[in-house]
């Protein structure tokens, strides 16, 4: 009994690690996605660290990648930055493959 009681903590605590890791690899996504943009609305240093929180933020607002493509196009069309949701959504696939790199690289 006791070794499926430690199986069953062991299963526990890989899933546990698993889902905190994507949940960082999201998060990175996110704030080089808003590096990304703000770089394109020529933000200040300040302004894009702030920008970068922004989007992080944005992905709690719902479940999936919609609230932060919306945030991003909306932010950008109005900085009359010409960028349509396939970009953003191509550019965010590009984040996440970053992301992961950065994350289980060691960078």
């Amino acid at each position: 009994m006791t070794d499926f009681r430690d199986r069953e903590r062991a299963e526990e605590a890989h899933f546990a690690l698993e889902e905190e890791t994507a949940f960082r690899i999201l998060a990175r996504r996110n704030r080089l996605l808003g590096e990304w943009a703000a770089g394109l609305m020529k933000l200040t240093p300040e302004e894009t660290d702030a920008y970068r929180k922004a989007v992080v933020q944005a992905e709690f607002e719902e479940s999936g990648d919609e609230d932060v493509v919306r945030k991003l196009l909306g932010d950008l069309t109005a900085a009359q930055i010409e960028v349509t949701e396939a970009d953003i959504r191509a550019k965010l696939a590009e984040m996440a493959v970053e992301a992961r790199r950065q994350l289980l690289g060691g960078v």
